[in-house]
């Protein structure tokens, strides 16, 4: 520097001045970059915001891990942040997880109709879901809780602005009297004096404060003060809310207790499959003995023909019976049993028909046997009840007037009894 001249001098003087200024502005600039990714960065994941802790049991922790998110509906309402095994003397319970609900969605959980629902996708992720409540009270305050006396709560400036913070039931314990959260007016005071209860919890519901001062104790039936972390000095617990939990099974385990149910259904259904085929094959036998039954019934029904058409014309024997006046009505019944005959004859002849279409049918049927079992299972009962009905069929058929002939035993004359021979006769009396 004293080699130079003055005027260099002043000139390098002047730059380390700008390189200083430039230096200088860097880092405020990086200073107030890496400020503003931080706020950034803290109300995207909700750093500000109120937290409301809850805890539940699950039976594994498998698909789970700290910093998942809760979802509420279909959106992500919090983060898990504690996952931890129970004692091995906890026979009722396993994991413990605990989670955190953003503002303002801890809102929808109250203290019934919400729980947590543990679900489970393909590939053996689980996610944890909270329900919105239907019913009771909001599971944490925000207001300050106080243990008002009832002198106390009469000299209040606005009573109406004070809310009563448990139920109140009568002298058994069993019949609820007053509700939680009711505004502390003339007439809930006049209660609370009846019921005789001098002391009773109260927030002050002019005041609202930023993080949660009391949650419900559902045992108790009241708001108790907040304590999110246990403190043994001063001998306080956590009194984080207990939400129950709907544990599904995942995929592995349903696909197993599935193939273990089909393994013992195996065997019956093949049993099954075999009973419906001696069914069928019973049915297909029914069929045909129905079909040669009515073969036989042609015969019997065109001598029943003939013998009316004896009973017609002059000098019948119909005639002779039953004279001029008794032959006229005769003759129309017999004429109309000659149509029912025809009609008769007829109606069998289609009947054999739409039989062998149905014995057909049948046979296409027994191809679909398999799929219309595993469709309906009362198959065997539906099947046995058609061989029922064909069976009332066939004996309806032998009690009919028309075929109870053709049903008949076959009857044979019985042997006459031979000749005695006569003594033969001897002479000279031998």
């Amino acid at each position: 520097m004293q080699d130079l001249t003055p005027q260099l001098r002043t000139r390098l003087s002047r730059m380390e001045r700008a390189v200083g200024w430039f230096v200088l502005l860097a880092t405020a600039l990086l200073v107030v970059g890496f400020v503003y990714y931080v706020y950034a960065t803290a109300q995207r994941k909700g750093w500000f915001k109120t937290r409301a802790p809850y805890f539940t049991f699950v039976d594994r922790a498998t698909g789970l891990k700290e910093g998942d998110p809760v979802m509420l509906m279909g959106f992500e309402a919090g983060r898990i942040t504690r996952i931890l095994p129970q004692p091995p003397e906890d026979f009722y319970h396993h994991v413990y997880v605990e989670f955190e609900i953003v503002e303002p969605n801890y809102g929808y959980l109250w203290t019934e109709g919400s729980r947590v629902r543990v679900l489970a996708n393909f590939l053996g992720k689980r996610v944890l879901e909270v329900t919105k409540g239907t019913n009771g009270y909001p599971i944490y305050m925000f207001s300050p809780l106080r243990e008002l006396t009832l002198a106390e709560a009469e000299k209040l400036e606005s009573p109406e602005r004070w809310l009563l913070g448990a139920d109140i039931y009568d002298a058994t314990e069993t019949n609820r009297v007053l509700k939680a959260l009711r505004p502390l007016n003339a007439e809930t005071l006049a209660r609370l004096r009846e019921l005789g209860r001098e002391r009773f919890p109260a927030f002050d519901s002019r005041e609202h404060r930023k993080s949660p001062t009391a949650v419900w104790d559902d045992p108790t039936g009241s708001y108790v003060k907040f304590i999110r972390e246990h403190n043994p000095r001063a001998q306080q617990k956590a009194n984080i809310y207990w939400l129950l939990a709907d544990e599904t099974p995942d995929l592995n385990e349903r696909l197993e207790k599935l193939v273990a149910q089909v393994e013992r259904a195996l065997p019956d259904v093949l049993a099954l499959t075999n009973q419906l085929a001696a069914v069928l094959n019973q049915t297909a036998s029914a069929a045909s003995n129905l079909h040669a039954l009515l073969l036989e019934a042609r015969p019997a029904a065109t001598n029943l023909a003939a013998l009316s058409a004896q009973l017609r014309g002059e000098g019948a024997l119909g005639q002779w019976l039953l004279g001029p006046e008794g032959a006229r009505p005769f003759h129309a019944t017999l004429e109309q049993a000659q149509r029912a005959l025809a009609n008769a004859d007829t109606n069998l002849t289609a009947l054999a028909e739409n039989l062998a279409r149905s014995l057909d049918n049948l046979a296409g049927i027994t191809s679909n046997l398999h799929a219309q079992v595993q469709a309906n299972t009362n198959i065997l009962s539906e099947i046995s009840s058609a061989i029922v009905h064909a069976d009332e069929l066939v004996q309806g058929l032998k009690r009919h007037w028309l075929l109870r002939s053709a049903f008949r035993p076959a009857r044979t004359n019985a042997p006459s009894p031979s000749p005695a021979l006569p003594a033969p006769k001897f002479r000279d009396g031998r």
